[in-house]
């Protein structure tokens, strides 16, 4: 019983610790990450409102806001609410990686990549076992990818994805699971896609009213990808994806002429 009473008062005395040094922490680890954030973009970063929890382990935050604006281009992040699962009663102090990572109200423009040529990260990039973003709108100016192209919208409605290594704040991507989204592409062509399960469906102003559904396996990352790296397969995949798109609706359109 006396061993029984020790333990539970050491127990007691540890979550008391944890409850109280999470509600001091919570600022300076907020600062942390808009330091980490301003750090890997060379750009300024700040938090509004944070809370972190060690007992549970949680981290939440709001009012996320990155900017950057110097002769390479102009980079502008806007997060409403974020929130990570922590490893809990105080585990989190030697691993701090996300469990889920939730993302809502996002807003992101970009002038060009050319933001992402950066040097490699002192420290070690921030991980998360699943990622959730929620209402998150991405505006790429015409030169952001390829001069003339023209600039790009997209709306997320809902993503899903699994274990990420954040790169760069699309890093996400290479591990998607599920997307509803809309994009806005020049020549005032509108897309509407849905992903799930390896599959991915397509309707559009280029498209008519049928759908287009095709299989889809995302680009490979390698270890030794930076964020640079890591941007150029996306636009070489946006690309592929493109083209694959315009050669099975043409093929489906094939199929539905009668024979003669």
């Amino acid at each position: 019983m006396k061993l029984a009473r020790i333990v539970a008062t050491l127990v007691g005395t540890w979550l008391a610790f944890l409850f109280v040094l999470g509600f001091v922490l919570s600022r300076r680890t907020a600062d942390r990450v808009a330091s980490r954030f301003a750090s890997s973009l060379h750009a300024t970063a700040t938090i509004g409102d944070s809370s972190l929890g060690l007992v549970l382990g949680n981290f939440s935050f709001e009012k996320l806001v990155i900017r950057r604006d110097d002769v390479i281009g102009t980079l502008a992040i806007d997060v409403g609410e974020v929130h990570c699962d922590l490893a809990p009663l105080g585990i989190a102090f030697v691993d701090r990686s996300c469990g889920d990572l939730e993302i809502r109200d996002v807003e992101l423009e970009l002038s060009t990549v050319a933001l992402f040529k950066l040097q490699r990260p002192k420290r070690t990039p921030f991980t998360a076992e699943r990622v959730v973003i929620d209402n998150a709108n991405l505006v790429f100016s015409p030169s952001a990818f390829l001069p003339g192209l023209g600039e790009i919208r997209i709306a997320i409605e809902h993503a899903e994805a699994g274990p990420t290594t954040f790169k760069t704040p699309l890093s996400w991507l290479y591990a998607l699971e599920q997307l509803r989204a809309r994009f806005e592409l020049p020549a005032g062509i509108t897309l509407r896609l849905t992903f799930d399960r390896g599959k991915l469906t397509a309707v559009g102003s280029v498209f008519g009213s049928t759908p287009v559904e095709l299989p889809l396996a995302l680009p490979k990352l390698d270890d030794a990808d930076d964020a640079q790296a890591e941007i150029k397969k996306l636009v070489a995949f946006g690309k592929d994806l493109a083209e694959k798109l315009v050669a099975q609706k043409a093929e489906d359109l094939l199929k539905k002429l009668p024979i003669p």
